[in-house]
Parts: structure tokens; sequence; C-alpha cells
């Protein structure tokens, strides 16, 4: 790794959505933590449409410390949305990315940095004794072994957005314009040199997770259909096998009638089988729908995110074209 006697850039993106009363605090926190790197800083703080009108915070934020900056989305678009539109407008030689919400402690940057001048483009932080809710734990680990089944990845449930990266790797990531966007899950898969270190992890002090069950069902199959077509080739086998055993079953009812003169039963068993059938087929109609739609939604061509304003201290050199 080259040395230069100008000191490297760091900036920090977060997410903003739900977490207004934290800002302060985790701006100072962030300030006074990589002030112990030797190294300048930005923050670049989006606010993700959150209904407690952050972005007041936000400017007033950047009217006591030049180095806060701040984008406001037209609409809520998403955290996967909020991040990417943070990471396009970094300037720096590192990038850092981290929630709102005090649960990634600001104190555990310098340790990612370290690590990553080791020679890692990527260094994530691993949250070993998290402090959510049980049901939060055990939906996430949930989502990661679905996910994980259906794309042949290894995901690793106790590693999310907190992390540094290189700026080849920003570079990298700009690159990819896909709508149905995970920020981890695409960090993983370029291919950069990436390791993780334990950090540790803060109970939440404000507010309450956007992420419930029925979101990350959605994350879930939204992330699946655009990583995977391993739920089409499950519904041809599994078409296969019904069609096997269907045929297995007329050849015994056609045996049993003509060998053993054994009548076949009456219409039950048929009406059972259309129903049954019927529901097959709108099902493996489903996931082609939503195979289709996908599609549909990519062809559009439509911006990841849209802006309404960001603070003047913001250049735009960086935006995704």
């Amino acid at each position: 790794m080259e040395i230069s006697s100008q000191k490297p850039l760091i900036s920090v993106v977060i997410p903003v959505y739900g977490c207004r009363s934290c800002l302060y605090e985790l701006c100072d926190r962030i300030s006074a933590s990589v002030s112990r790197i030797p190294a300048d800083y930005e923050i670049i703080l989006v606010n993700d449409a959150s209904p407690d009108q952050a972005w007041e915070i936000i400017q007033q934020l950047k009217e006591k410390d030049e180095k806060i900056k701040g984008i406001d989305l037209a609409r809520n678009f998403g955290q996967h949305h909020a991040i990417t539109a943070g990471i396009d407008y970094t300037s720096g030689d590192w990038v850092v990315v981290m929630d709102c919400d005090l649960q990634d402690q600001p104190e555990e940057i310098p340790k990612l940095y370290e690590k990553a001048l080791e020679g890692y483009e990527v260094v994530f932080g691993k949250r070993l004794e998290r402090k959510d809710s049980w049901l939060k734990k055990k939906s996430s680990q949930l989502f990661y072994r679905i996910y994980d089944y259906f794309t042949g990845e290894s995901s690793d449930h106790t590693i999310a957005n907190f992390s540094i990266s290189s700026k080849k790797v920003v570079d990298g990531f700009r690159q990819m314009k896909e709508q149905t966007r995970f920020f981890p899950l695409f960090l993983q898969w370029m291919g950069y040199k990436a390791t993780s270190i334990p950090i540790n992890h803060h109970s939440r002090s404000q507010g309450k997770s956007s992420y419930n069950l029925k979101k990350l069902i959605t994350l879930a199959t939204d992330g699946i259909i655009a990583q995977s077509n391993k739920p089409l080739r499950l519904s041809i086998q599994f078409g296969f096998l019904i069609s096997a055993l269907s045929l297995l079953y007329g050849l015994f009812l056609f045996f049993r009638y003509f060998f053993l003169k054994v009548p076949v039963q009456g219409w039950t068993s048929v009406m059972v089988s259309i129903y049954f059938i019927g529901g097959l087929i709108f099902f493996n109609l489903g996931i082609l729908g939503l195979y289709i739609g996908k599609i549909f939604n990519e062809t559009k061509g439509r911006p990841i995110y849209l802006i309404r304003e960001t603070t003047d201290n913001l250049k735009s050199n960086n935006k995704r074209s």
C-alpha cells in the first residue's frame, strides 16, 4: 500500500429514518472517534423521508459543522437505496456505512479502519452479541437461511451494514444499478478481499426497527428473485414429481380395474386432484409472475432514488450516471 503524506479521507454514510433524537449524539461520537485516526472525514446523512422531520436536524448539524453533509430524498425509497444515494456522493478514500440508531457504535470505526490497513478492501463489523429482541434475532437468522438456500451463498447473520470499504469497492458498487438492493450482500458478491472483526453492538435507545416480519419476508423474496433462479428450477422439479406420481397412480388404478376388478372410486378423488393440480399451477404461475415483474421493473430504467435537496456543502460530482 502506497504511503502518502496527505491524510486519507473517510466518508461515513448514514441512512436516517425514525431516529431524529439520536443524530446530535451520533455525529459528536463519530467526530470524536474518527479524530483518533490520522485521517480527515466527512459525515453524509441521508434522510429517507423520516417521519420525524429529521431533515431539519441535519441542516442544523451542517451549520454547526461543515464536515456534516445531508441528502434529503424525495420520498421513502428504503434503507439500501438511501445507502446507495449516500455512497454516490462520497469523496472518501474509505467509506464507512452504519445505521443511525446508535446500535452501531461509532467508537468501533477505528478498529474497522486499522483492520482494513492490513490489506483488506472490505471489513465488516461482526455482531457476536446482538442487542436485539429474541424475535428480531430469530427472524434475521431465518432470513439468511432462506436466502442462502435459494441463492447458494453462505451468509453470516451477525453481519449487517456496518462496514468500511475502499474506494475501489465503492467504484464497483456504483456500477451496480439494480432496483432490488441489499448493501452487504452486494459487497460480498463483488469478491474483493474481505474480512470481519467482532464489534460491540448496543441496544436500540430510540425508536424501533422498521424491519418487521412482513418487510423481512419481502426483502428475502426480492433478494432471492434478484440473485437466483432456483425457485423456477424447484417449481419444474416439483411439477415433474407430481406428474410422475400421477402417472404411477393412474397405472395403479388401471391395474386394479382390469386385473383385480376393483371399480374406480367416484368424483371425490377426481375433484381433490383437480383442485390440487390447479393450486400447484397457480403457485408456479405466481413464481413466474414475480420474475417477470422484476424484469419489468428493471427495464423501466427508473432512477434508484430521487433527491429533493442537499446541503450546500455537498458536491454532486459523484452522482450515479
